[in-house]
């Protein structure tokens, strides 16, 4: 009996140091994607209220180069990321939210000021809505991934396609489907961080363990620029 109630103390505590763990954890996440927003709407901002910066990037090849370059540093930061150190990691991170703000610096010029933060409040609602689902739900939805994941190649290759079409009806269409693809995600990137510092917590591995919650607050920081853009879509006033 004893020794029963050894182990059963034993596992409490465990559990115990394993909740702490991952509130800690998950305070990183978020605290690391929150940094990586203000840095991007800090650029968004400077670049898009800059007439002459704005007319220099986003003129000629230059503005494909500065539409592409955050969708090639997510595929580096991919391949790159067990390179990395944690830090590394980190700052390639910020650097990526500040060239992402570059790209989105255009809303700025194109919808009024009003429009652009009353869309980010809303964006913030929902996420902050989808995102506690994610961590509090009992129901895995890891089944969600494959399905979400081809429905953002599928938006990609429909916008890259809607650059030279130029279709109304085509982007309403992607614009509608992104918000629901990245409402989504936000619920299973959500479920899956807290599953995986579950699955990794007992190896004690700190330097996956941090490289983990930036990859995590990167998942999670593009689930809410995209869900951002499209809704700004529907909600934006033009200037």
């Amino acid at each position: 009996m004893a020794q029963y109630d050894t182990i059963r103390t034993s596992g409490a505590v465990r559990t115990a140091e394993i909740d702490e763990g991952l509130r800690a954890h998950m305070n990183k996440v978020y605290g690391t994607m929150s940094v990586g927003l203000l840095l991007t709407f800090a650029a968004a901002w400077a670049v898009g209220n800059n007439a002459a910066m704005m007319q220099t990037l986003f003129t000629g090849f230059t503005r494909y180069i500065v539409m592409f370059a955050p969708l090639i540093m997510v595929f580096a930061f991919g391949a790159m990321i067990n390179k990395l150190s944690a830090a590394g990691a980190q700052l390639f991170f910020y650097a990526f939210s500040a060239v992402m703000g570059v790209s989105i610096s255009y809303i700025f010029a194109f919808y009024t000021g009003v429009s652009v933060a009353q869309t980010f409040l809303v964006t913030s609602i929902a996420f902050a809505g989808l995102s506690l689902y994610g961590y509090t739900t009992k129901k895995d939805i890891s089944g969600w991934g494959a399905f979400l994941i081809m429905g953002v190649i599928g938006l990609i290759v429909a916008s890259i396609v809607n650059i030279w079409l130029q279709s109304p009806a085509l982007y309403f269409a992607v614009s509608a489907i992104g918000v629901l693809i990245f409402a989504g995600l936000t619920a299973y990137d959500t479920q899956k961080i807290k599953n995986d510092y579950i699955a990794h917590a007992s190896h004690g591995d700190s330097e996956w363990l941090g490289k983990a919650a930036i990859m995590g607050a990167l998942n999670l920081y593009l689930d809410f620029i995209n869900m951002f853009m499209f809704l700004l879509s529907f909600m934006g006033n033009r200037e």
